[in-house]
């Protein structure tokens, strides 16, 4: 079991049902938070997540599947985050359980609207949660690949560096790679800003702009991205490292990305609720698009690709004006 305890899952999405595969090449049994009972049925009827990932086939013994949070926080020690941001405060909301005590893991990928505050910081902040508790988990990582058993590489950040150990040790197998890292700010606000960037490459690629040119966005984004990480938390760190440059490359390239995909329809002339509609899916870019623009009122940083995605989704300025004024900014 190692020194992470109980573990549970809170999140019934692809990337939740990756992590429980990880978590049960190492542990015994772990907890499942899932808000809908009628999913949870399935799941345990067919042997798998009904609604995706179908592929992956889970012995249902191991799992306490529950669609009460509270049960499930009472019962472990570790508790991986990875509902949509949009949603965490609404599930958050029904907690009559403290959760300082416990070690808090987010793989979320997004900032919690209102507040705009990464998740770290809103366990904080608002669940008194202390840092050494807190950790993010990221890295290039596509729940589609994990499934098939492909390599995939993972940073795992806590201010507790023999933590962050203790955990990735815990995700760490054949297929999965780890390391460690004290920036969980950067690292989160890396893998907010890389759904954006992703957005701006599938736009681009609607547009029918080239491979050329996408490397060329794909470079001045690592530089935007560096320029906010540099001003939000003025730390040592490499923006080459694979959990920025490498989370960046594969959600901007890759196929299994959504939020390049709902970049692309954007790109084609597709509205945003069209979009989101045909995908049936929600792309975190489109939230984290507008908090990150929030966010920057305040700290005046240079984000030419981040207010180009903000005026396509939010202003509704043409996709082709828009990127035509960025690319005249690049050189």
């Amino acid at each position: 079991m190692g020194n992470c305890g109980t573990i549970a899952i809170m999140g019934g999405g692809s990337w939740a049902t990756a992590i429980a595969k990880m978590m049960l090449e190492q542990n015994e049994t772990i907890h499942w938070y899932m808000r809908r009972e009628d999913r949870i049925e399935e799941f345990r009827r067919l042997g798998h997540n009904p609604a995706y990932l179908t592929s992956v086939h889970f012995d249902v013994n191991r799992i306490f599947f529950s669609s009460d949070i509270n049960k499930v926080v009472e019962s472990a020690d570790t508790l991986i985050f990875v509902t949509p941001s949009p949603y965490l405060k609404s599930h958050l909301k029904k907690l009559r359980t403290r959760l300082r005590d416990k070690f808090i893991v987010t793989a979320i990928k997004g900032i919690v609207p209102d507040e705009n505050l990464v998740c770290s910081e809103y366990f904080h902040q608002v669940y008194a949660v202390p840092d050494e508790n807190l950790a993010v988990l990221g890295g290039p990582s596509h729940a589609e690949e994990v499934a098939l058993g492909r390599l995939t590489y993972l940073t795992v950040g806590c201010a507790d560096t023999a933590k962050a150990q203790d955990f990735a040790d815990m995700i760490s197998s054949e297929y999965v790679k780890t390391k460690i890292s004290d920036d969980v700010i950067g690292i989160e606000y890396a893998s907010v800003l890389k759904n954006v960037y992703a957005i701006a490459s599938g736009i681009c690629n609607g547009l029918k702009y080239g491979d050329n040119f996408q490397s060329v966005l794909m470079a001045n984004a690592a530089q935007e991205m560096n320029r906010f990480l540099t001003v939000v938390h003025p730390i040592e760190r490499n923006i080459i490292d694979s959990v920025y440059l490498g989370d960046l490359l594969v959600t901007g390239y890759s196929n299994f990305s959504r939020n390049r995909v709902f970049g692309t329809m954007i790109g084609k002339g597709y509205s945003v609720k069209s979009a989101q509609i045909e995908m049936e899916m929600i792309a975190e870019g489109y939230f984290g698009t507008k908090c990150m623009k929030d966010i920057n009122k305040y700290l005046h940083v240079n984000m030419p690709i981040l207010d180009a995605v903000y005026n396509i989704l939010y202003e509704r300025i043409s996709p082709s004006i828009e990127i035509k004024l960025l690319t005249d900014s690049f050189r």
